[in-house]
């Protein structure tokens, strides 16, 4: 559908839609650059507040994932005319403005229009180094793959509004929502210039259709194992009745690119695919690396689990699922 909109000829655009990344970065004449994104989504917990929160972070993550520091917000919301009562607006916004505090990033205002279905993120705007900007598009041959956070809040999500979730596995999964990807991409950036050659943020494309988009913009097929792939723990016995319609259309939109080997199992594939809502970061990093990136982010409070290595381009082949 978008096909025949001209890409930008404006070479102050260091990274624009082209290569489906988290956010966009244009230069100054000097100093650092902009880096841009935008993200909203209907509610996903029944508590407003925590949905705000939640909210909240999702839209900053993907300024992390582009090794940038998010400077500025402004709120994107839909609301019915009627039969909501003010102060559930009144806490969506609090918790967001909570979180947006927790970040240091300043709320400027924002824009709300009447909707049926409630909707509620924003357009943040931050700062970030042209010279360590971490696209999607930088992934190596011979990289490993690092994911900084479980996998399963779409699942655990649509099992929520069926009342099917265990209360354990709820709270992790929204104590997980609710965290800042900052500390792992502040740990990222410690790291010597060029131990990182990608990274973007898990969210609504699910796993393999994140690393679909980094394979294709990085030249290389990526190689998953998936019993490797951190998930919640309770979440794998949840899938095969909790799929949501995000999953069906990222199976359905990112399955031919992506070659699963004999003996996965079927639910934990569904998980891959899975939908995720403030996901963690996947980092291709050099393979020389590797155990001392592991420590950083340990001592940056941030578990990134090991799950698959980048390798030369297969043909078709965009994503290996492994055993």
């Amino acid at each position: 559908m978008l096909s025949d909109i001209p890409v930008s000829t404006d070479d102050r655009v260091l990274i624009d839609f082209r290569t489906a990344d988290d956010a966009g970065v244009y230069r100054w004449e000097s100093g650092p650059a902009l880096v841009q994104t935008v993200d909203f989504f209907t509610p996903i917990v029944d508590d407003p507040y925590i949905y705000g929160q939640i909210a909240a972070a999702n839209s900053v993550s993907d300024i992390y994932a582009m090794g940038g520091r998010p400077l500025t917000a402004l709120a994107i919301a839909g609301f019915p005319a009627d039969g909501l009562e003010p102060g559930t607006i009144r806490e969506i916004f609090r918790g967001g403005f909570d979180k947006l505090r927790e970040a240091g990033v300043a709320l400027l205002g924002g824009h709300t229009v009447q909707d049926r279905e409630i909707k509620f993120g924003y357009a943040v705007t931050g700062s970030i180094d042209p010279a360590r900007v971490l696209s999607n598009a930088g992934a190596r041959a011979g990289d490993v793959l690092f994911l900084t956070k479980p996998l399963g809040t779409g699942i655990v999500g649509t099992a929520i509004k069926f009342d099917r979730a265990d209360p354990g596995l709820m709270e992790a999964a929204i104590r997980s929502m609710r965290t800042l990807n900052r500390a792992a991409a502040e740990a990222l950036l410690s790291l010597p210039p060029g131990v990182v050659h990608a990274c973007t943020d898990v969210t609504g494309f699910g796993l393999i259709g994140h690393a679909t988009e980094m394979a294709v913009a990085s030249g290389v097929t990526l190689e998953i194992a998936a019993g490797k792939v951190p998930l919640f723990s309770g979440v794998h016995d949840l899938a095969r009745q909790n799929r949501s319609g995000g999953m069906t259309s990222n199976e359905e939109h990112y399955a031919a690119g992506a070659s699963v080997a004999a003996g996965v199992d079927e639910d934990l594939l569904s998980l891959l695919y899975d939908p995720q809502t403030s996901g963690g970061l996947l980092i291709s990093a050099g393979a020389d690396w590797s155990d001392h990136l592991v420590s950083v982010m340990e001592k940056a409070g941030v578990r990134a689990s090991a799950i698959g290595r980048a390798r030369s381009q297969n043909g078709g082949v965009r994503v290996r699922i492994m055993v």
